[in-house]
Parts: C-alpha cells; sequence; structure tokens
C-alpha cells in the first residue's frame, strides 16, 4: 500500500441493512481507491424501514479498536458518524488527542436515523459540541443537524449562514452544510470556512425515496479525499459528484429508504 491510497479509520455504528454506517462507509472509502478500517461504536439491527434496535459497544472497547489501528496501520484521515454515547465521544476524543492530533478529521454528527428514530442520546449532544466540535477539520450537519448543533432554525439563506458561523465559533474549521432537507430544487450544499462561503455544489433534486446513507457516504468520501491529498474544496466537490451518481444509480432494494448505489462507476484517486 502506499500513502496515496489514503488510510482512512470510520469511527461509527454498523448498519445491518448494509447501506449506512461503517458498511456504508466501508464501501465509499473502498470505490474511491482508498484503504478503510473501522472501530465500530454500536450496532443497529435495522433494514430500509428504520431502526429497530441499538446494542452499544463499551466505550472502552471503542478505544482499543482504535488503537489497534491507528498503533500499526496509522490513519492519514479519520471519519466519525454515529457516536451514541456521552462516555464514547470522551474515549474518541482523547485517543484522537493523544495518537494523531494533527491528522484530518471529518465529523458527520449522525443524530436521527433516516426513519425518524434517535441515533444520539440527549446528555451526549453537549459533550459533542464542546469535545468534538473544536477537533473537526470539517463538520458535515444536515439541516436539522444544523438547527440542533447552533440552536437556532433554519430556513433562509441568512439563517443557514448564522447557524454555520455559529458552528465555526464552536470549533470546526470548516461546515459543509447539506441542502437536502431544504424546500428548494436545486439543492445546494454550502462549504463554510473562516467565515465565508468557501464553495457551493448544487444538483437538481432527484426524485427517490432511495437515499439511505447518503450522509455518510459524503462524509466518508472527504475523509478519503483528505487522506489522499486533496484540499477541502475538492474533496467536497468529488464527494458531491460521488453521491450524486451512487443516488442517480440506486438499486431500488427494500420497501422503505433503500440504499445507494455505492459502487458506481467513478474514478478513484489518480496519483
Amino acid at each position: 500500500m502506499t500513502r496515496t491510497q489514503g488510510r482512512v479509520l470510520i469511527i461509527a455504528g454498523s448498519d445491518s441493512g448494509g447501506g449506512a454506517g461503517v458498511q456504508g462507509d466501508i464501501k465509499t472509502v473502498t470505490c474511491l481507491g482508498g484503504y478503510a478500517m473501522t472501530a465500530i461504536s454500536a450496532l443497529t439491527a435495522q433494514n430500509t424501514r428504520g431502526v429497530r434496535a441499538i446494542f452499544d459497544i463499551p466505550a472502552a472497547f471503542v478505544g482499543e479498536q482504535m488503537r489497534a489501528c491507528l498503533e500499526d496501520i496509522g490513519a492519514d484521515a479519520v471519519k466519525i458518524g454515529m457516536l451514541h454515547k456521552k462516555e464514547t465521544i470522551d474515549v474518541v476524543c482523547d485517543i484522537l488527542a493523544e495518537t494523531c492530533p494533527r491528522t484530518p478529521l471529518v465529523v458527520d454528527p449522525v443524530m436521527v436515523a433516516k426513519g425518524g428514530q434517535s441515533l444520539l442520546d440527549p446528555e451526549a449532544l453537549a459533550t459533542l459540541k464542546s469535545r468534538l466540535l473544536p477537533r473537526a477539520t470539517v463538520l458535515t450537519p444536515n439541516i436539522p443537524e444544523a438547527e440542533a448543533l447552533s440552536g437556532i432554525a433554519i430556513g433562509g439563506d441568512s439563517d443557514l449562514a448564522a447557524a454555520a458561523l455559529i458552528l465555526e465559533k464552536q470549533g470546526a474549521k470548516a461546515v459543509l452544510i447539506k441542502g437536502g432537507h431544504r424546500d428548494v430544487d436545486p439543492v445546494v450544499d454550502v462549504l463554510w470556512s473562516g467565515g465565508r462561503v468557501a464553495a457551493t455544489f448544487s444538483g437538481a433534486r432527484i426524485d427517490t425515496p432511495h437515499t439511505h446513507g447518503t450522509g455518510c457516504a459524503l462524509a466518508s468520501a472527504i475523509a478519503c479525499s483528505l487522506a489522499q491529498g486533496m484540499t477541502l474544496e475538492d474533496a467536497a466537490e468529488r464527494a458531491h459528484a460521488y453521491v450524486r451518481g451512487a443516488i442517480e444509480s440506486a438499486p431500488g432494494l427494500g420497501r422503505g429508504h433503500g440504499p445507494l448505489n455505492h459502487g458506481h462507476p467513478c474514478a478513484p484517486f489518480d496519483a
């Protein structure tokens, strides 16, 4: 393995249905030419119609998974998804600070499943804001997540800007707010950095229920691209194009919110 392949440590929950979580993350990183490792934070029993149950992995064991990967293989980027408990967030932040404080960190603040089930304990929200956000190279919330983290309702563009600035003040170096939950067409994702709009990514809304795992795939694609040496703007542009292609070619599986086509033809990193 060469360094340009990009080593990505994924810290997230498992999706038994295979569309999101570590399963979707591994598929994304692999399809984009990177090397994926995982520290699984929780197990979920779920399918395209929703989450039936969550089984938490003890925080100390999440840490052991992280150490096993970082002390041997190492990581060029870290992607964080579902961290269900305060204790897990604390352990993850402690180990990142100790072992790889300068490694790019992509934080997807997973709070609610596509079917509406909560994936974050209420007491964990404050810890996520106080400990994890200040470490984020880029934070990738959707609109409801940005509202929960910033404390303001997002309606128009001015609200979007205000929320992004609040999240930057909370410590995130950059914020990519995904626009899929807004009732507008085209859909626009906005990347904020340094108190300004660094880039926008837009596309016509795709009329499909098969969007399970889009947030996971976007964040993992950014992490993989950063691990391969891309700038944040280029990484976000590549991730946006990858996810759009995965939605357009979704296989239509299941009777609810079906998974993406993570394996659609795409250009891996060309060193």
